[in-house]
């Protein structure tokens, strides 16, 4: 038995006066270490928070983190967020990027804190409202991802989809501020996240997921000549010309308008840590089988050059491996194997591998609504947080977003029309709770695939493939940084053997063999760390932080308080000394060192 299952077992057998459960945002700034500094994906707080934040009581306030901490390594995670600039800078070129003075300026504050920067709101004597938003210093790369972003709004906004107006930006600190920033339109209206707090609906929640299937349809409708990530002409000759301090090669422009070019892809995971020194291909994707290699390749050649013997990051996960170091080796084996398969990987379909555009991380924080007073009824109002938005062929992009799916639900028909319980008013409230947020996912899901199906044909055609979530789960583990584990992409080459002929329509033999042995005990592992995953998020619950240890600043030291007992229970649960010292060394919720994994 696991010691989290053991601690679980115990914890769940005693009665704390601590034991409340934590209401926890859904606004955490690291979904998973992925990229230990930060997040893969941003997390905004709910947009009416915004206006809640305390006002600063010095400019250090505007420099510091201050929307939650961490139960682990809080002082790491608020240094990598801490960011100085010179305020009256910023101030004089906000009044600049609109043709005001600084004098019209009446206040500067900080509005959010999301996973890669810290927004702020700048409000003129006249009412007028507009957003600067900065990077942390831990967010990468960060000339490709400001520069990227900024073409990419104005790219869409161009084309007519609802995104933020850009007045000015730098991608780098050589200016007045000492930072790089974008300074662009505020836009009125609350998020979906917070209309789903207040109002499911479903009358309410269908037209805005049509809406947005069908913005997304228009989207990936736009031919792009190759993959990577977009940039205006100009800022990607800067940096081919190394006047940026990094280096690319020439992008390749848009027939449709020489302004925009597609360069390198700004997606975190090849980026992240020493990954930004490698002297790699920085040029866009010339064909789907380029997109498919070019991440894999760069993981490989980060391996070869820094890969040194690791534990596995995640420590709840260290018992399964008898906390034993993992090779670097084993996942070079492992990418090895991807890269011969790859070929066969491009979709049959060439519809299906188009290049296209697709909003990274479509949540409901991100999407912004407007309500009709006469009608009552929810518009889009704006697509926000567009950082690290990559083009890929469609059958790479294709899915439910991840903050849309409820794929988890193993007591639930996806074809089914969600409801709730006849008797819902009649329970007590933690399992109405319980009740109305399991209908909320289904209500997302089931509308999003609805919608798609008949508003997104295209993307519902790639969405159904046969066997194209596994090409896509083989694609992203074969990118994804290493952290002393290689079994995701391992068990995905084992299916993808089993799966050969529907998942390549034949022809080539599959190159790659698994000894039935190893296929065996790779097998058994993944389902023993998936027991571990789910004893995991029942700990994370019951002590209520997100999955990096992220809480609310007022809920911290209670917390730090539930974390402090479930140790102390677990390692009671052990008469053994030297697996009570095992436990104790890598308690997955104690303070650790990162570097190696950087």
């Amino acid at each position: 038995m696991s010691c989290l299952r053991r601690a679980e077992l115990v914890f769940c057998s005693r009665a704390f006066p601590i034991l409340q459960p934590l209401r926890r945002l859904d606004s955490s700034p690291r979904s998973s270490h992925v990229l230990s500094s930060i997040t893969t994906q941003t997390h905004w707080l709910p947009y009416r928070a915004y206006s809640a934040m305390t006002p600063p009581r010095s400019d250090s306030d505007l420099f510091e983190y201050t929307s939650g901490r961490w139960i682990i390594n809080d002082k790491l995670r608020h240094a990598e967020r801490r960011r100085d600039f010179n305020v009256d800078g910023l101030r004089r070129l906000a009044a600049e990027s609109v043709k005001r003075s600084p004098d019209d300026i009446e206040s500067l504050r900080k509005l959010a804190e999301g996973g890669f920067n810290r927004v702020f709101l700048i409000t003129m004597r006249d009412g007028f409202r507009m957003v600067a938003r900065i990077p942390y210093p831990a967010t990468a790369p960060k000339y490709f991802a400001v520069a990227s972003e900024v073409a990419t709004l104005a790219f869409l906004r161009s084309a007519g989809l609802p995104t933020p107006e850009v007045y000015q930006y730098s991608p780098t600190p050589d200016n007045a501020a000492g930072t790089e920033y974008i300074f662009m339109q505020f836009i009125e209206g609350i998020s979906l996240a917070d209309v789903l707090m207040s109002d499911l609906r479903e009358g309410n929640i269908i037209p805005i997921l049509r809406q947005l299937v069908e913005l997304e349809s228009k989207m990936m409708s736009m031919a792009f000549p190759a993959g990577g990530s977009l940039y205006f002409t100009e800022d990607l000759t800067n940096i081919a010309g190394g006047t940026s301090g990094t280096t690319a090669r020439p992008g390749i422009p848009l027939k449709s308008d020489k302004r925009f070019c597609v360069g390198p892809e700004t997606n975190l995971h090849l980026w992240f840590g020493r990954r930004s020194q490698l002297d790699v291909d920085r040029g866009p994707y010339e064909n789907a089988e380029e997109a498919l290699v070019r991440g894999a390749e760069k993981e490989r050649a980060y391996l070869q050059r820094f890969g040194r013997s690791l534990l596995p990051f995640q420590r709840a996960r260290r018992e399964a491996y008898q906390y034993k170091e993992q090779q670097p080796s084993e996942h070079i084996e492992n990418l090895d194997r991807y890269l011969l398969i790859a070929p066969s990987l491009v979709a049959r379909d060439p519809a299906l591998d188009h290049f296209c555009i697709r909003h990274p991380d479509l949540q409901p924080s991100n999407i912004i609504v407007s309500c009709s007073p006469d009608s009552n009824s929810y518009a889009i109002a704006s697509l926000i947080d567009w950082q690290h938005t990559s083009i890929l062929p469609l059958s790479l992009h294709a899915g439910i977003p991840d903050q849309l799916q409820n794929y988890d639900d193993a007591g639930w028909d996806s074809m089914t029309p969600p409801s709730l319980p006849d008797n819902v008013n009649n329970m007590d409230e933690p399992q109405r709770e319980r009740e109305v947020e399991l209908y909320r996912r289904r209500l997302l899901h089931y509308h999003y695939v609805e919608s798609t199906r008949k508003y997104n044909i295209l993307h519902y055609a790639a969405m159904t493939e046969p066997m194209g979530t596994l090409r896509r789960r083989l694609f992203r583990h074969s990118r994804g940084p290493w952290e002393g584990e290689t079994l995701d992409l391992k068990v995905a080459l084992i299916q993808a053997t089993e799966n050969w002929e529907t998942l390549t329509g034949g022809g080539l033999p599959c190159p790659i063999v698994f000894d039935p042995d190893d296929v065996r005990e790779t097998m058994k592992l993944d389902a023993e760390l998936r027991e571990v995953d789910e004893y995991l998020e029942v700990v994370r619950d019951k002590i209520g932080v997100g999955p990096e240890g992220w809480v609310p600043t007022e809920h911290y030291e209670e917390a730090l308080a539930r974390s402090k007992q479930m140790k102390e229970l677990a390692l009671a649960a052990f008469e053994d000394e030297e697996e009570r010292a095992l436990v104790a060394a890598h308690w997955p919720f104690d303070d650790m060192d990162e570097e190696d994994y950087m």
